[in-house]
C-alpha cells in the first residue's frame, strides 16, 4: 500500500515535471523566466527518488519548495493572490510527500530516518505561516486619510430627497442622495421592503436569440417609480409597496439585436398639454415614445400617436445596426437623444447623430453630426448625415443654467482600423462635447483619445459638480474614461482644471493605417489605469496553468495601454470593456468625495487580412469560438477575445478584477481602494476570490454610505465612504448589473434603496426580472422627512 502511494505521487511529479520542463523551455525561449524549467527538472529527479522510496526525494522537494518561496517573494512580495499560483502546487505536493514518508517513518526502526522526516514539519509549517501572513494582509482597505469636511447637517431644507427625477438622480448625474435615514450605525438592519417581477425574461420569448441585461435605474416622481425592462416595456410602480400601477409594451422588433438592454426613461412636466406629466423612452428599434405618467397611455400630441421614428434621415439601417439603450436627456424642454451603432461591421454604418426634439410635440429641433465638417455650417433639414460618424450611445448630463448638454462620444466605425476616417469624423470622436440644448450648436469639445483604434469610446456619463478652486467655486465636469484616466474640466468652456499632458505612444505598422504620435494623459487627477502588464502578473490556480498564461502572454505583442492593433495577436490592456464604463461615478456634493468602481478585463486583438477573413457581412466565429467582425470597406476584419483566459477558464490576469475607490476631489487624492465583489458564483468550487468583473454604478448618501452591486456575485453592498469598510450586503435574486437609486417616502419618512436585479448575459450573472427595494424596519426607518 505504501509503495502504491509513493508511486502514485511519483507519477504525478513526473507528469508535472514534464509539463514544466517543456513549457519552461518554451517560456525561456520567448524571453521569459527559466525558473519553471528548473523546477520541472527538480520534479523529475524527485519523481525518480520517490519511485524508489528514497526519503532524499522528500528533502530535495522541500528544499526546492523553499527556493520557490524565495523566488515567488522576489516576484510578488507578500501579495497573497499572486503568491498562491506559484506556491499552491509545490506546497500541496510537499504536504502529500510529508504524509507519505511520515507513515513510512512511523513504521521504520531507524531513528535517524524518523527524526529526519519529522523535522520536515518545520519548513512545511514555515511555508504555511508565510502564506497565512500574506493572506491576512491581502487586499484590505487602508485606513481613511480623508481631509474632507464633515457631512453637512441634513434636515427638511435639504434638496428634495423624496425624488429621483433623472437617470443620475439630477441632470448633473451626481447620484448623490441627500438623505440620512440609513446610516453607518443602522445599515446592518436593512431588509427587503418589497420585490417586484416584470415577467420580461428570455423564457417568455423562446424563439428569440437575443442576450439579456436588465440595466435600468428607476425614476421616482411623486409616489411612483418608473423604469423600463430589457424589451423596453415601461412599468410604473407604487414606490412604497412595489404594486404595479401600469405597464406599456411597445412591442419592439428585436431582429439583429445582440443584447437587449434599457438603462432608463426620462420624465418631463409642462402645462396645458395632453400629457402634462410624461415619460419619454427611446427604444431598441429606434423610436422615441411619450407616455402619460399617470396612466401609461401614449401622448397623442407627441409625433404620430405618441411616438416618432429615430430612423428618419439615417439612410439604410440594417437590422440591429442602430438602437438606443440610454434615456434621452430632457433639458429646457428639449429631449436630446443619441444612439448606439453596432461596432466593427462596416465603414458604411448608420450615422451617429445626436438630435434634439421638442419634449411636448416630438418635433425635431436640431441635429448635431460629429462627422460634419465645420465649414459646412449648421445642419439644415434635408441635409445628409455622415455615415459611420462617431455615435453617442451612453448617458448625457446637462447644466440648465448654462443651457448646455454634455455628450460623451464613441469613435468612428469601425473601431480597430481608422485609415479611412475623414478629418471631420476624427475631430469629435472619443470626446466629451458641450452642445447648446436648444439649438445643438457646438460650444466646446475635449478629446480623450486621438485617432482611437482601441474602442476607448467615452462610455461614462459626464458628472457635474461645483468645486472650490483657488478661492472660487468653479463649475466643473468630471469625465471618467475606459482607459482609467479621469479628466477634470471647466464645464463652461472645456478648459482642463487638472493638468493634462500629451504623451508619446507606440506607433504601428499596419498598411494603410495612420497613428497619433501622442495621447492625452490626465496627470492632475488620480488615475485608475492599471500598471503595465508583465509576465509576473500572470495568474492561475497553480504554477501549471500559470505557466500556460505566461507563455501566452509572451506570445502577444504588448506595448502599454495604447498598443496599436496589428496583424499579429496583441494585448489591449485595460481593454475595450474599460476601467470605467457606463456606470460612471457618484459624487457626494457636500464633501466633494467621488466613488469610482473599476473593472480590469484585458482584450486580445488581431486584424485579419480580407483574404483570410470569413466571407459575409455578419459576425462569425473562428475554430476556437472567437468572434470575428467583418469591418467591411477596410482591408481587415478583426478578431476580438475577452477575457484573457487559461485552458481552465480562469483569467490569466491576477485578481482583483474589480475595485471600488473613493477620491477626494478637493485635494485630488485617492483616499482608499478595495476589491469589489467576489468570484463566489463563477470560480471552481465557489471559491470567493476578491474583486470580480463588474458593470453598473454606485450611489452615495448623506448617511456616509456607498451602495453598489455591479459585481458578478449577485450582491448589493453598502460601504463606509470614509474607510471602505463593507458594512452590509444582501444576496440579490439575480445579477445587479444596474445602478441603484434611493428616495425618502413623503408619507412615512422611510428611506428606500432600490435596484434592478436581472443580470447580464455577457458577464454570465444570474438572469432575472426583479426590482428589489430595501428599507429599515418601520420603527427604525422614519428618521428623515423631506
Amino acid at each position: 500500500m505504501r509503495k502504491a502511494i509513493l508511486r502514485t505521487l511519483s507519477l504525478l511529479l513526473f507528469a508535472a515535471g514534464c509539463w514544466l520542463v517543456v513549457g519552461g523551455i518554451r517560456l525561456g525561449s520567448l524571453g521569459g523566466s527559466w525558473f519553471y524549467m528548473l523546477w520541472g527538472a527538480v520534479s523529475l529527479a524527485v519523481a525518480l527518488l520517490v519511485w524508489r522510496g528514497n526519503p532524499l526525494g522528500f528533502w530535495l522537494y522541500m528544499a526546492a519548495t523553499l527556493a520557490t518561496l524565495v523566488w515567488a517573494l522576489a516576484e510578488t512580495g507578500l501579495a497573497f493572490w499572486l503568491l498562491l499560483p506559484r506556491m499552491s502546487f509545490p506546497l500541496a505536493m510537499a504536504g502529500l510527500l510529508l504524509l507519505a514518508f511520515w507513515g513510512i517513518a512511523h513504521r521504520d526502526a531507524h531513528a535517524g530516518f524518523r527524526l529526519g522526516v519529522r523535522a520536515g514539519i518545520l519548513p512545511f509549517a514555515f511555508l504555511i505561516a508565510v502564506l497565512g501572513a500574506a493572506f491576512l494582509t491581502s487586499d484590505a482597505p487602508g485606513p481613511s486619510t480623508t481631509s474632507a469636511s464633515a457631512p453637512e447637517e441634513i434636515g427638511d431644507a435639504v434638496d428634495d430627497a423624496g425624488e429621483w427625477r433623472d437617470y443620475g438622480r439630477n441632470k448633473a448625474g451626481t447620484r448623490y442622495v441627500p438623505a440620512a435615514g440609513i446610516t453607518r450605525a443602522n445599515v446592518a438592519q436593512l431588509e427587503v421592503a418589497w420585490s417586484y417581477r416584470s415577467g420580461d425574461l428570455p423564457a417568455a420569448y423562446p424563439e428569440a436569440q437575443n442576450a439579456y441585461s436588465f440595466q435600468a435605474t428607476p425614476l421616482k416622481v411623486h409616489d411612483s417609480l418608473y423604469f423600463c425592462s430589457p424589451r423596453n416595456i415601461v412599468i410604473a410602480l407604487e414606490a412604497e409597496t412595489g404594486a404595479e400601477r401600469w405597464r406599456y409594451d411597445p412591442g419592439i422588433d428585436t431582429s439583429g439585436i445582440y443584447m437587449l438592454a434599457c438603462r432608463g426613461v426620462a420624465y418631463y412636466e409642462s402645462e396645458g398639454d395632453v400629457c402634462p406629466r410624461r415619460i419619454l423612452m427611446a427604444t431598441l428599434d429606434a423610436r422615441l415614445i411619450a407616455l402619460n405618467a399617470d396612466t401609461g397611455a401614449p401622448c397623442t400630441d407627441f409625433g404620430e400617436g405618441g411616438e416618432i421614428s429615430l430612423l428618419e434621415g439615417l439612410g439604410e439601417v440594417k437590422p440591429g445596426y442602430y438602437l438606443v439603450t440610454s434615456p434621452p436627456a430632457v433639458v429646457n424642454g428639449v429631449a436630446v437623444v443619441g444612439g448606439f451603432v453596432l461596432d466593427n461591421m462596416s465603414v458604411d454604418e448608420p450615422p451617429g447623430v445626436v438630435r434634439g426634439y421638442a419634449a411636448t410635440s416630438g418635433r425635431q429641433l436640431w441635429t448635431w453630426d460629429a462627422g460634419r465638417p465645420a465649414e459646412a455650417g449648421p445642419w439644415r433639414p434635408g441635409d445628409d448625415y455622415t455615415r459611420g460618424s462617431p455615435n453617442a450611445w451612453s448617458l448625457f448630463s446637462a447644466d440648465e443654467a448654462l443651457g448646455l448638454v454634455y455628450v460623451p462620444t464613441g469613435n468612428a466605425t469601425p473601431d480597430y482600423f481608422g485609415g479611412l476616417r475623414s478629418a471631420a469624423q476624427e475631430r469629435y470622436s472619443s470626446s466629451v462635447v458641450a452642445l447648446e440644448a436648444t439649438t445643438g450648436t457646438l460650444r466646446w469639445a475635449f478629446q480623450t483619445v486621438h485617432h482611437d483604434l482601441w474602442d476607448y469610446d467615452v462610455a461614462s456619463q459626464p458628472v457635474l459638480v461645483d468645486l472650490p478652486i483657488a478661492g472660487e467655486r468653479v463649475p466643473a465636469l468630471i469625465q471618467p474614461t475606459k482607459q482609467g484616466d479621469i479628466f477634470l474640466l471647466d464645464r463652461r468652456d472645456g478648459t482642463p482644471l487638472a493638468a493634462v499632458q500629451e504623451q508619446p505612444v507606440p506607433q504601428g505598422k499596419v498598411p494603410g493605417e495612420r497613428y497619433s504620435p501622442t495621447q492625452p494623459a490626465s496627470l492632475g487627477m488620480p488615475s485608475l489605469t492599471p500598471p503595465p502588464m508583465t509576465e509576473k502578473d500572470m495568474w492561475g490556480v497553480s504554477m501549471l496553468d500559470q505557466l500556460w498564461c505566461r507563455i501566452a502572454f509572451r506570445q502577444l505583442r504588448y506595448e502599454g495601454k495604447f498598443t496599436p492593433p496589428g496583424l499579429d495577436r496583441s494585448l489591449s490592456w485595460p481593454g475595450n470593456n474599460g476601467v470605467m464604463n457606463w456606470g460612471s461615478v457618484s459624487v457626494d456634493e457636500s464633501r466633494h468625495l467621488m466613488a469610482v468602481s473599476s473593472s480590469y478585463m484585458p482584450l486580445l486583438l488581431q486584424l485579419v487580412s480580407r483574404e483570410d477573413a470569413p466571407a459575409g457581412e455578419h459576425i462569425s466565429f473562428d475554430a476556437n469560438g472567437v468572434p470575428v467582425s467583418p469591418q467591411l470597406g477596410t482591408p481587415f476584419a478583426v478578431r476580438t477575445e475577452r477575457p484573457f483566459l487559461s485552458p481552465l477558464g480562469l483569467p490569466c490576469n491576477a485578481p482583483p478584477w474589480g475595485r471600488l475607490a473613493v477620491i477626494d476631489l478637493q485635494d485630488r487624492k485617492l483616499l482608499w481602494q478595495r476589491p469589489l465583489g467576489t468570484t463566489r458564483d463563477h470560480a471552481p468550487l465557489g471559491i470567493p476570490l476578491p474583486g470580480a468583473f463588474a458593470q453598473g454604478g454606485s450611489i452615495i448618501t448623506a448617511g456616509g454610505l456607498i451602495f453598489i452591486a455591479a459585481a458578478q456575485d449577485d450582491y448589493l453592498r453598502a460601504f463606509d465612504v470614509d474607510t471602505g469598510e463593507e458594512l452590509w450586503r444582501h444576496r440579490l435574486p439575480a445579477g445587479g448589473q444596474a445602478t441603484p437609486m434611493s428616495f425618502v417616502s413623503r408619507q412615512t419618512g422611510r428611506q428606500y434603496v432600490v435596484i434592478a436585479a436581472g443580470g447580464h448575459a455577457y458577464l454570465q450573472t444570474t438572469l432575472g426580472d426583479y426590482v428589489v427595494a430595501f428599507s429599515l424596519p418601520e420603527r427604525e426607518g422614519a428618521t428623515h422627512r423631506p
